[in-house]
């Protein structure tokens, strides 16, 4: 009864919450150089038809207005429709999902597959050359400028060594698509028995997975790191020792369990940011997401699209942190939800 009610209570408030994201993003799209009705008209139209197209997609009414209409076609599940490509925001949307989803979960898993250990052994190691040698990497790794990296991995392994493929889009022009399952060609191609699509396309994941990988390193290994030498000084580990337990059994079957509970709140951050932040990384590599896609509507002034990606990334956010909120209480019997 606890957990429904508390399911239903941060269901309120999620709401309320899009219900500010809206408005704000709705506002501040207002303020945006540009004006959608000359970008979709074209740089040779007349006034006559730019006119006729703003008054078409609504902006000749006043703002109340449009946001009331706005506010309506939300609640209907239309996001409108993007004067780039001409269909609509949701439909876009929802087809470069899956390609973020996909960048997005191999960049985490790579971020926490290194960044963990990395951190456990820093802390088992205190003081160490290799401690200090793994923070200064924190520290680099966090302060990497992420357009910079992205383009050096494309010189190198693309230009000069020729061991990467082409930076554009998630496979080669030659090689068709797995069937459509769940959107993502490596889980897919598996799924299909699609040998060629599924080496082709962990080619193309490998550098901009790379680069976001790098880059969000860091929280793993400083958590990792902080939670282990919290948890190393507990008592139950220090009782673990004096029982005569291995420091290998201590580590790894008392220490290291505790420690990894902190770290799924960084794990759900990282992949809040991997999911709305990997704008430049899309756009370095051409990589046909939604953050690509925010970039073009950014750009070309796409008041519908921008809109819709903001409240996407709003929507997965909340649904995101309920999730790691649940899964706390299902982890450790300590928390309870209420």
């Amino acid at each position: 009864m606890t957990l429904r009610w508390y399911l239903l209570r941060r269901l309120g408030l999620a709401a309320v919450t899009l219900v500010g994201v809206i408005f704000a993003v709705f506002f501040m799209t207002r303020v945006l150089p540009g004006d959608p009705a000359s970008v979709k008209a074209g740089a040779y139209a007349t006034e006559e038809a730019r006119a006729a197209i703003a008054r078409e997609m609504g902006l000749d009414k006043p703002v109340p207005v449009q946001l009331t209409t706005y506010l309506g076609n939300i609640l209907q599940g239309d996001f409108g429709t993007s004067t780039r490509s001409g269909q609509p925001v949701r439909q876009d949307l929802l087809s470069r999902l899956p390609a973020t989803v996909e960048l997005a979960l191999f960049s985490l898993m790579l971020a926490a597959l290194v960044g963990i250990p990395l951190g456990v052994w820093a802390a088992v190691r205190q003081g160490s050359r290799v401690d200090a040698l793994v923070q200064q990497w924190t520290i680099l790794a966090a302060a990497l400028p992420l357009f910079w990296f992205g383009l050096v991995l494309i010189y190198l392994f693309y230009h000069v060594w020729g061991i990467a493929p082409p930076p554009v889009g998630r496979l080669d022009l030659g090689i068709p698509p797995p069937p459509a399952i769940t959107g993502l060609y490596t889980v897919d191609a598996l799924l299909s028995g699609n040998w060629a699509a599924f080496r082709n396309a962990l080619a193309h994941l490998a550098l901009p997975v790379l680069a976001l990988g790098v880059a969000t390193m860091s929280p793993f290994i400083k958590v990792a790191r902080s939670a282990m030498l919290d948890v190393m000084a507990s008592d139950y580990v220090l009782a673990a020792r004096s029982l005569g337990f291995s420091e290998r059994e201590v580590i790894w079957h008392d220490a290291l369990k505790n420690a990894l509970i902190g770290l799924l709140t960084v794990a759900g951050i990282v992949l809040g940011y991997l999911l709305a932040g990997n704008v430049l990384v899309e756009t370095i590599f051409a990589w046909p997401g939604i953050g690509f896609y925010a970039w073009n509507a950014l750009t070309g002034s796409d008041y519908d699209a921008i809109q819709g990606f903001v409240l996407t990334i709003a929507i997965i956010y909340v649904f995101l942190n309920l999730a790691i909120d649940v899964a706390y209480s299902l982890i450790d019997p300590r928390i309870r939800l209420r």
